[in-house]
């Protein structure tokens, strides 16, 4: 391990800053993995930021350090899960471009979804590419008329025989990060003779493919981190099927708990202008030392060092190939309910004349409490995620499920309703 350590050392010394102040490195014992799942930058400083991150993962990987458990074959090191975690402890001691927009959706959760269930075929030409940071994936999952009730999605990928590729047609929303992707994991109907559930396939599309259309989506930040995609007779070659067709739901499954796992298991970003560091740092300028605040901040550290604490022991878990399960559904709702609190305290920090602050500390705080409900939808919102804690931690009742069992070309739902 000593030798890994002066190897990792000597890459940062050589290819980074050290952080002046020893303060700034993580807390938690991993690294300072900031989600850049919400974005409120303006586009053009996020087309940067991406770009900035794209170029630091190829520096690691062609030092041997982008993808330190994956396998060999497809381009990994093949160590354990102590030498990421290590890595990722001494990263976070130097200012390195964040990676979010990469490892959220890419590395975080189609990539360990293609290394679980795609054919040989797509493994060897994706994940090399995506741990070396030449392409940016997105998942297409959402739809207008298919979010919480994911398998009402209506999306349909059509066969055609004579050309041997499949045809696809319909719309996905939220989809973050696709104004960067390069590919995309979808999961489309490709037979709705069938229950909801058994007729979907999961595919690799190219995102720059002719009649794939990308639209960014506004949120009340101002920024556009989400986009609406559309699928026009979108052609996909033969073999661009991820699993099995009509298999594609078990492949949506590992995916989204990967999302979980992925989203509640990151490091606490002590960046944020919600996290601790931040607020009490503003809290002292404002000249907010009263016993109240002092007392909402220090709560705030207590579950910001409980959250990191419990998305450390998953994030080994699932490093180690251990399957966290549904407990990646208690790591993300509390990350949202987290980021709910958070924004509670920081309104207490900042208190009623922030209304009329032209400071720009004050005006990013602000943006962020805007910001936070989104965490509580993206991802499984805290509703679903309490029922899957429910039902597959705690053992209660499922609720009853009546369209389980009828070809879906027979419901009324999302878009089909009649």
């Amino acid at each position: 391990m000593d030798e890994f350590i002066a190897e990792v050392r000597a890459f940062l010394d050589a290819n980074a800053r050290r952080r002046p102040d020893p303060h700034e490195a993580a807390a938690w014992g991993v690294g300072d993995d900031t989600i850049a799942y919400f974005s409120t930058d303006p586009p053009d400083v996020d087309r940067a930021n991406a770009e900035k991150a794209r170029q630091w993962q190829h520096r690691r990987f062609d030092a041997g350090l982008g993808w330190i458990t994956g396998p060999v074959e497809y381009g990994g090191r093949g160590l354990t899960t102590a030498h990421d975690l290590l890595y990722d402890a001494i990263e976070a001691e130097y200012d390195v471009p964040d990676t979010g927009v990469l490892a959220v959706i890419g590395l975080g959760m189609i990539g360990p979804t293609i290394l679980a269930h795609a054919q040989p075929h797509i493994r060897q030409r994706y994940l090399p590419a995506m741990y070396a940071g030449e392409t940016i994936a997105c998942q297409l999952f959402s739809e207008p008329g298919a979010g919480s009730d994911l398998a009402s999605l209506s999306t349909r990928a059509e066969k055609d025989e004579a050309a041997n590729e499949w045809v696809l047609n319909g719309q996905k929303v939220w989809t973050s990060g696709a104004q960067h992707s390069h590919f995309g994991a979808i999961i489309a109907r490709t037979d709705p003779t069938v229950p909801k559930h058994n007729g979907i396939t999961m595919f690799i599309v190219d995102m720059h493919a002719p009649g794939v259309t990308v639209r960014p989506l506004k949120v009340a930040t101002g920024a556009s981190p989400f986009n609406e995609v559309f699928f026009d007779n979108v052609r996909l070659p033969a073999d661009a099927v991820i699993n099995k067709v009509n298999n594609g739901w078990a492949a949506a499954v590992v995916m989204l708990r990967n999302e979980r796992v992925t989203i509640g298991t990151a490091a606490p970003a002590r960046t944020s202008p919600l996290a601790y560091d931040s607020l009490s740092k503003l809290a002292a300028t404002l000249g907010r030392d009263d016993q109240g605040t002092a007392r909402a901040l220090a709560g705030l550290y207590a579950r910001e060092r409980a959250s990191g604490l419990f998305g450390q022991v998953l994030r080994e878990e699932a490093m180690s190939g251990r399957d966290p399960g549904a407990r990646g559904s208690e790591a993300k709702l509390a990350g949202a309910v987290l980021g709910l609190h958070a924004a509670e305290v920081a309104l207490g920090v900042l208190g009623p004349a922030a209304a009329g602050s032209t400071s720009e500390d004050v005006r990013t705080v602000i943006t962020a409490i805007i910001g936070v409900p989104a965490g509580s939808i993206a991802g499984g919102s805290n509703e679903i995620q309490r029922n899957i804690i429910g039902e597959r931690v705690l053992g209660l009742p499922k609720d009853p499920g009546v369209d389980r069992s009828i070809p879906f070309n027979q419901l009324a739902v999302g878009t089909q309703k009649r």
